[in-house]
């Protein structure tokens, strides 16, 4: 039993959409709903900022040297 390329390719193609399924339904997943709304509001974080431009003041203290 030989693979010719149209049965290569089709395997291929149902190994990607495989994956592409895993993957949806593991970005859609209960479980991981609270980590990706902790990401997502974490732009909003006021520390976060603060420590970014207290960061930035110092290198461009070192810049100027």
């Amino acid at each position: 039993m030989t693979m010719d390329y149209g049965t290569l390719r089709g395997a291929f193609a149902l190994l990607i959409l495989a994956l592409f399924i895993i993957i949806v339904a593991w970005s859609y997943s209960k479980k991981r709903t609270s980590n990706f709304d902790e990401v997502a509001n974490s732009i909003f974080d006021e520390s976060d900022i603060k420590d970014n431009k207290e960061k930035i003041n110092k290198q461009e203290t070192n810049n100027n040297v």
